[in-house]
């Protein structure tokens, strides 16, 4: 019984703590958002979330450990893990861009802000330069095992395809058509995957 009324215990703190982590997140997210990362102190951030700076550096160590909680969040939220392994199950190549053209448009909806927080901290931050370095890495390295899976298919190769792919879904693309220009992320969704239909496949 103790075994178990400590097990329960535990969870409750994993709980609270992980509560702590979002909450902590979110007030960080929208003081990016509205100030930027350079300027956002953890002291900023500890107001607006209500939680104790030492509390924050507890369960973070430093900003960047934040904002590495935002984009994870971010992530998550957006359900792309979900849908990058839907479409890999897809027989068809068209329908399986289709569907990356649609769940890269629904990740710019739900994290511009977040991109953008990490383009314009890497201008400034030495260290946030190379995070987002491994960002970007990771991104292509994403792309290309999701285009090896129809290498046979492609017209321009897989190298070609990687190249075009990483340059259509450009964050300032969406910035343009959607945020300045007025397109619905449904209709900007719709016009990435015929481009990627018509680019990249035999």
């Amino acid at each position: 019984m103790a075994v178990k009324e400590g097990s329960v215990k535990e969870g409750h703190r994993q709980r609270q703590a992980q509560a702590t982590r979002e909450q902590v997140a979110a007030a960080a997210r929208r003081l990016f958002a509205e100030r930027g990362y350079v300027a956002t102190t953890i002291a900023a951030i500890a107001e607006a979330a209500d939680i104790p700076a030492p509390t924050i550096y507890s369960a973070f160590g430093n900003k960047k450990k934040i904002l590495d909680e935002v984009m994870e969040l971010w992530i998550r939220g957006s359900g792309v893990r979900q849908e990058h392994a839907e479409a890999l199950q897809d027989p068809d190549p068209a329908q399986r861009l289709r569907m990356l053209a649609g769940w890269n448009a629904r990740q710019f909806s739900h994290g511009l802000d977040v991109i953008e927080t990490y383009e314009l901290a890497a201008r400034s931050d030495s260290e946030m330069m190379l995070a987002w370095r491994r960002v970007l890495a990771a991104r292509e390295r994403v792309s290309r095992e999701f285009l090896s899976s129809m290498e046979a298919h492609l017209a321009p190769g897989l190298d070609g395809a990687v190249d075009l792919f990483i340059a259509l879904t450009q964050p300032g693309v969406y910035r343009t058509l959607v945020v300045e220009r007025g397109w619905s992320t449904e209709r900007f969704a719709g016009w990435l995957g015929d481009l990627f239909v018509a680019q990249l496949l035999r």
